[in-house]
């Protein structure tokens, strides 16, 4: 949803294209404030839906820096020169692979014999942040017999050899058949990577850099306007970015799971309280979860730039600008800044919002 050329929305009633009415009338609906913080009338954020049934590419988003030079460089794969922090909102049970695990609990894992051989050969008193970078390129490079034979040995051990990381034995079948025994992204992911059970309303943030990989359920997704990304696992060979390159765009900073997440906060523009915010520090957006029972209403202040917003549950219906519009699972509007919304449920309503200030 939104105005990223690959592939725009358009407005139902007259078909253009939102991002040409944007430029028209891009005072009244983008801001002054926005226009130029960004410097452009583009809509800064692109939010998306994503239904999940087998594990997605194991990747990153290269940094601002990054992207503007892999751009200028290769413009037909890099399609613009803008980082792409993320958040991914559950609206059902999601599991996702997020960012490195604490460099205590990676290094007690990699104690297990099948794993050893991606040491260093000159092992330092300390598992740090070198060592971790280490671990994952030798499991990148590693040939597609020896991921094979790694995996193969993992599946043999008594199960709790894993400790709290007992999902492994579990998910390595289960991937394994996704894609295939000889993935790389298998051993990556799980012995290195946070592996998150999220329920519905539960939110990750994703920041320019961040290792990730999504493996089953419906989310909302919103990042930054950019499509850029390089992949590493979970994907045929063809479609892998160079190791090289994907290492040194890395950032290997562990964290516990915990710190994986966004937990939404109240939305001080909701009137009634219907409505929580999920906020990532970043200044592109922020995305807001409106729930509503039936014959409940809630309003939303005036928001000072613009909102997307889709319905993913419920009918009902919006009151704006003077005008009444019908809500139902699926329909997703523009707002225009500096316009309330008045939210009605008939039938209940769940409605999330992407927006910027």
């Amino acid at each position: 949803m939104g105005t990223y050329p690959d592939l725009p929305s358009y407005v139902l009633e007259s078909g253009e294209d939102l991002q040409d009415v944007v430029d028209k009338n891009a005072d009244e609906l983008i801001g002054k404030t926005t226009i130029t913080k960004f410097n452009h009338t583009k809509i800064p954020y692109l939010p998306k839906v994503l239904s999940i049934a087998k594990a997605l590419p194991l990747q990153l988003h290269p940094n601002k820096e990054l992207a503007s030079q892999l751009h200028s460089r290769d413009p037909d794969q890099f399609t613009d020169p803008n980082h792409k922090p993320e958040i991914a909102l559950a609206l059902s049970d999601f599991e996702a692979f997020c960012g490195f695990k604490p460099l205590k609990d990676i290094q007690r894992l990699m104690k297990l014999p099948p794993l050893q051989p991606f040491l260093p050969s000159v092992e330092k008193p300390d598992f740090d942040d070198q060592t971790l970078k280490h671990v994952v390129k030798a499991m990148l490079t590693a040939s597609d017999e020896a991921i094979k034979k790694t995996n193969d040995a993992l599946l043999q051990l008594p199960k709790e050899q894993f400790g709290a990381d007992s999902y492994i034995p579990e998910l390595i079948p289960r991937l394994s058949k996704q894609y295939d025994k000889t993935d790389n992204g298998t051993v990556v992911a799980l012995i290195t990577m946070n592996y998150l059970r999220l329920k519905k309303g539960d939110s990750i943030y994703i920041p320019a850099d961040g290792i990730h990989a999504y493996l089953s359920g419906d989310i909302i997704e919103c990042m930054a306007r950019s499509n850029n990304v390089l992949n590493t696992g979970f994907c045929p060979r063809a479609d892998r970015n160079s190791i090289d390159m994907f290492i040194s765009c890395l950032t290997f900073t562990p964290h516990s799971p915990d710190e994986c997440m966004l937990p939404p906060k109240t939305f001080e523009k909701s009137k009634n309280g219907k409505t929580q915010v999920y906020a990532p520090p970043l200044a592109e957006f922020s995305v807001l979860s409106t729930e509503l029972g039936d014959g409940e209403e809630e309003t939303v202040e005036a928001i000072g730039g613009p909102s997307i917003f889709i319905v993913t549950g419920g009918e009902g219906s919006l009151k704006a600008d003077g005008k009444e519009h019908k809500l139902s699972e699926g329909y997703i509007f523009f707002v225009g800044q500096g316009v309330e919304m008045e939210f009605r449920a008939t039938k209940g309503l769940q409605i999330y919002t992407a927006y910027v200030e």
